[in-house]
């Protein structure tokens, strides 16, 4: 097609009402313009070094293939340009004049549908969903195009506000490519500035932005910039600015190099760049996927835990979204489960459909596909440390254990990877164990694996609870982190064996010999029982006898099915409603203070001030040693002084 004047055509496709909507609410950052633009240039380059395998006079110098930034301050101009494949009149329409018609997209196919068995193999194009172009709207009032398509002879010029119409003319252009220049505006009145203003003309600023998004393009991203070259044997602070021309971005990924190449150091400096952190990871993941799904993960496990990793709003996974070496989505949480953001690193795929914006991943089969690998190679990851550097997973454990304990929590631990690695304290000893060691240690004839949870270790360790298993030489495992109360309602059974708080009444568990044994006992002392039930009506749920209990008075437990003391307090810790609930006082008959109690009834009656006050001491203890708060915290003192004083 030729033509000498200029043409204007209207967009297709409502294209003002859809450019309105992309400049104000699909793109959340104005730099993002710029990876678009650089993303097309590179598919521009792929396509040529494509065409030319079977059309060898397109064919250019691998280091001949680049883009350029130029930038004209004056006149608040920016412009990238490439010597890619360029296009003609008709492809200028097609591509440019449509939203969300690739023109990658429709190469591919058609290179596709052409291709033969001995055909090379297609390059893998970046852009495929034709819209980037338009975010270019977001910073520039104008934008013009200007490209000679290979192969052809003449150019041609596009040029457009974005308020619904475009012009095409013929223009002067002697090699083959595009260039694509945007006037940079102003923000409009009224329209919110971002919080840290750019200008797009700066060297320094589109530095910044073409290592942050576009650091990895395999194609050279190149600046004319100026600096200060000392005039050599000059005098100090002789010389003279001069313009050099700059390569902005690495071209070469860490990721992308064989693993025994890379060093520890390197992965050090790499991990460095991505977290900021200036400690080593304590575990690196470099895992390269084929087939169906094709990606490259680079994956680091922190040495130690990060200081924003419990902050309310950072709940998401780190790991970083590249696309064939653009970056799509720095924090992408389609990624691994919210329970692992604790792990820094990036997913470069190959083939990932992504939405309009390239800022949001659609929840499609491959995303998923790729999540479930890498959460089980986490995961493996950290049993092998578990396996092979007990110390070093141990404190892994205390730094990101209460977030490994989420996915159980969540329900995403069908396999029990997370609670096969969980360490726990028990009644054993200092060292952490995990479910596996407690059950090879299990007691003859112990069915359940026992547990307590509690905010305090030796808290939990001093608990009259403890008690009746220690009788019977049974492990109890000592529960303290607040997310462990969520965690035994979901985990309740490991390798068959239950999980059972030793604080919970479980008469089931009894022996046929202390069944009739604590019965024979509560017959005998009813008249104690009922007027104590009586007495404490307020507080308590009922009073047994126990035979297990050898020091302590009395201990309080919750009833199947209540909530637990501890998670009371946490949910009103954080303004939380939680029910009152009622527990089951169980009393020691061989213990002086229960002594006393029938002692007092039977000389002074149960409505006796010395009955009332001994069975409010009962009762407070239990509390107290439990950890709760005491209801009449200064009658208790009062109490204290008085009995101790032979009151």
């Amino acid at each position: 097609m030729s033509t000498t004047t200029p043409e204007t055509r209207p967009f297709q496709a409502e294209v003002q009402e859809l450019l309105g909507l992309m400049i104000h609410s699909l793109y959340k950052k104005k730099e993002i313009f710029l990876r678009e633009l650089i993303s097309n240039a590179s598919d521009a380059l792929d396509k040529r070094r494509f065409e030319a395998l079977t059309r060898p006079e397109l064919a250019l110098a691998e280091d001949a293939l680049t883009i350029r930034l130029e930038v004209d301050r004056a006149a608040r101009t920016l412009s990238v340009e490439d010597v890619g494949i360029g296009m003609s009149h008709d492809e200028l329409v097609e591509n440019l004049g449509t939203i969300a018609r690739s023109g990658t997209r429709a190469f591919l196919e058609r290179a596709r549908a052409e291709q033969q068995s001995t055909a090379p193999e297609l390059p893998s194009f970046i852009g495929q969903f034709g819209v980037g172009f338009y975010s270019s709207f977001i910073v520039a009032s104008k934008v013009v195009v200007e490209s000679r398509r290979a192969g052809g002879d003449e150019a041609w010029r596009w040029s457009s506000d974005g308020q619904g119409s475009f012009t095409l003319e013929p223009c002067e252009r002697a090699a083959v490519g595009t260039r694509v220049t945007l006037h940079l505006r102003s923000a409009e009145p009224g329209e919110p500035e971002d919080e840290t203003p750019q200008d797009f003309t700066d060297a320094a600023t589109l530095r910044t932005i073409v290592r942050r998004y576009s650091d990895f393009v395999a194609f050279p991203i190149q600046m004319e910039t100026e600096r200060w070259v000392p005039k050599e044997g000059g005098k100090s602070g002789e010389g003279a600015m001069e313009t050099q021309l700059e390569t902005l971005n690495s071209r070469r990924p860490l990721w992308s190099r064989p693993k025994d190449e890379i060093t520890s150091d390197e992965h050090a400096e790499f991990y460095r760049h991505l977290s900021g952190d200036w400690e080593p990871p304590a575990e690196t993941i470099h895992a390269k996927a084929e087939g169906t799904v094709e990606y490259t993960a680079l994956l680091y496990i922190p040495g130690h835990k990060p200081f924003d990793l419990f902050t309310p709003n950072e709940t998401k996974s780190k790991v970083a979204l590249y696309v064939k070496r653009i970056l799509i989505v720095p924090e992408c949480e389609d990624l691994l489960p919210p329970w692992l953001r604790f792990v820094r690193g990036l997913v470069d795929a190959s083939d990932l459909p992504l939405n309009v914006s390239r800022e949001v991943l659609q929840h499609n089969a491959q995303v998923r596909q790729i999540k479930k690998r890498l959460t089980r190679r986490v995961l493996d990851t950290l049993g092998t440390t578990l396996e092979k550097d007990r110390e070093r997973f141990t404190r892994l454990w205390a730094d990101f254990g209460p977030l490994l304990k989420e996915g159980i929590v969540v329900g995403e631990d069908d396999e029990q990877r997370i609670t096969k690695l969980a360490l726990f304290h028990s009644t054993r000893g200092e060292e952490l164990t995990t479910l596996g060691e407690y059950v090879a240690r299990m007691a003859s004839g112990q069915e359940a694996i026992w547990y307590l949870t509690g905010d305090d270790r030796g808290r939990l360790a001093g608990s009259p609870h403890l008690e009746a298993a220690a009788k019977k030489g049974q492990e109890v495992l000592l529960l303290t982190d607040p997310v462990d109360e969520w965690l035994v309602e979901r985990l309740t059974e490991f390798e068959g064996k239950k999980l059972r708080a030793v604080d919970r009444v479980e008469a089931a568990d009894e022996s046929a010999s202390e069944k009739e044994a604590r019965e024979a006992l509560e017959r005998e002392h009813r008249d104690v029982l009922t007027a104590l039930e009586k007495e404490l009506s307020a507080e308590v749920q009922a009073v047994q006898l126990s035979t297990r209990l050898s020091e302590s008075p009395g201990v309080l437990q919750t009833p199947t099915g209540k909530m637990s003391p501890h998670l009371t307090r946490i949910l009103r810790a954080a303004r939380q409603e939680a029910p009152d609930t009622k527990r089951v006082l169980v009393l020691n008959p061989d213990h002086a203070l229960f002594k006393k109690l029938v002692a007092l009834r039977r000389d002074q009656g149960e409505t006796s001030e010395a009955f009332r006050d001994h069975a409010a001491l009962v009762h407070g203890q239990a509390l107290l040693a439990e950890g709760s708060p005491l209801p009449e915290p200064a009658r208790f003192a009062k109490l204290i002084a008085k009995w101790l004083g032979g009151g």
